[in-house]
């Protein structure tokens, strides 16, 4: 009886690695997780990664061939298998990844940017089959965006295009740091570790009561505020309005930019739904050029909710095989 292929995707986070053994129809086999903020070394991290991924699979028994491993992490290097200057993990410069994975494995790794990966999952797996142009934003830690033109992944000329999570909001030396270096960029402002700072700004501001106040900033997280906004916290509420008004302002360039039939929001903070949806499409509408105004949906993934990044990045591995046909 012929083994079933696999391919194996992992999903590189800031605060958690997250792996899952996919088959071809989008199916999870099996999965699990590391601590990424654990490791300050990749090579460390790495060999901690394939030990854990090699434990899963003993565990799904000899039914299934891996075929390849399929990466997202920030900043990720499809040209090069590298994850260079990431903003929100714990290594730092030039990272060979998939050079440092190969000395574990001969199979093939295919690295490249998470928000990438999540384009190319929604195209093979979720609500952007036969789509030709579209845009995936990711929102988690930080916040990242791929690109679809006419059918075609975006990388550009050094494998880095479409880095809107970087590009600014509010320029200046007054506004907030970001992990990259620079001031007032798009993801300390929509993102989860934004939507936390935004939550404390308003505190610090305002006198309003809220039950976030009793919590420090190591303590809170994206959740808290979500669920109290679903309460009806003024500050917890306010925070998400913003968020969602400053993600809009920028979806509104990105479309005059590449002219999207769709733009799908994927990852923890889209699960706000409304909260986050309703502020970002009524702002993207209003500073649309005409031109463009009532033509773009704004969409939620249609990825497994808990799986989007996992499959995301073993799509990568399906697509270089069809690809290559």
């Amino acid at each position: 009886m012929a083994k079933k292929q696999v391919a194996v995707g992992i999903d590189i986070g800031g605060t958690n690695t997250v792996f899952g053994f996919v088959d071809r129809e989008g199916k999870i086999l099996g999965e699990d997780s590391i601590k990424t903020a654990h490791y300050d070394e990749p090579e460390v991290f790495i060999a901690a990664l394939y030990e854990k991924i090699s434990i899963v699979a003993q565990k799904i028994g000899n039914g299934i061939e891996i075929i390849g491993f399929g990466v997202g992490a920030p900043m990720g290097n499809i040209n090069k298998g590298t994850i260079e200057h990431p903003a929100d993990l714990p290594f730092k410069g030039i990272i060979p990844f998939s050079e440092l994975f190969n000395r574990h494995t001969p199979l093939p790794v295919i690295v490249t940017n998470d928000a990438n990966a999540a384009a190319v999952g929604e195209m093979i797996y979720g609500g952007a089959k036969g789509m030709k142009n579209f845009v995936v934003i990711t929102l988690g830690t930080g916040l990242g965006s791929g690109f679809v033109v006419d059918g075609k992944l975006v990388y550009g000329h050094d494998g880095f295009a479409g880095e809107i999570g970087h590009t600014a909001i509010r320029p200046g030396p007054s506004n907030r740091d970001c992990g990259c270096g620079r001031k007032g960029c798009l993801e300390t402002y929509v993102s989860a570790t934004g939507l936390k700072r935004t939550v404390l700004k308003i505190m610090a501001d305002s006198l309003q009561p809220s039950e976030l106040r009793k919590y420090s900033f190591e303590e809170l997280d994206a959740k808290m505020i979500h669920d109290a906004a679903v309460k009806g916290d003024y500050v917890a509420k306010r925070a998400f309005t913003h968020t969602g008004r400053m993600l809009g302002f920028k979806l509104a360039d990105v479309v005059a930019h590449t002219n999207p039939e769709a733009i799908f929001l994927f990852g923890g903070l889209a699960l706000a739904e409304d909260l986050i949806f309703e502020p970002a499409k009524e702002y993207m509408e209003e500073n649309l050029l005409t031109v463009y105004k009532g033509k773009v949906k704004l969409l939620a993934s249609e990825l497994s909710t808990q799986n989007a990044a996992v499959l995301g990045a073993s799509s990568l591995v399906w697509s270089s095989r069809e690809e290559a046909k």
